[in-house]
């Protein structure tokens, strides 16, 4: 039983060692999710999130900001996580967008609509 507790052991240890050795190393810089990220930024943008969701539009700008300067100090892992988020966000963003002001849209037809009902019955 002891023999098999040190082999577990050696076994978390040469693990952890690897995973650690894994987290250190650089890698590439995130560029594909850093153009992914900024162009989902200007989908948010032309969708109005800054009107209909600027707090959200905002904290995505921020992790791109934030992932910049990680990306430069070659912290490639964790910049890739914030751009990732931040694509996220926007997306967000912008769907939020557009499901506001198809709201909008929608409650604008209803206005018209209602309108033309009280006409309707006031001509008959």
């Amino acid at each position: 039983m002891n023999k098999h507790k040190s082999i577990v052991y050696a076994a978390g240890i040469a693990g952890f060692a690897l995973a650690l050795g894994g987290c250190a190393s650089k890698g590439q810089p995130p560029e594909s999710d850093l153009q992914a990220a900024e162009s989902s930024l200007q989908q948010a943008v032309a969708a109005d999130a800054r009107e209909f969701e600027p707090v959200l539009l905002n904290q995505a700008q921020n992790k791109v900001a934030d992932a910049r300067e990680l990306m430069e100090k070659e912290k490639y892992k964790e910049a890739e996580r914030l751009l990732e988020q931040a694509a996220v966000d926007a997306q967000l963003a912008g769907a939020r967008a557009e499901t506001a002001k198809a709201k909008e849209a929608a409650r604008e037809i209803n206005r018209n609509i209602e309108t033309m009902r009280q006409q309707i019955n006031q001509d008959q």
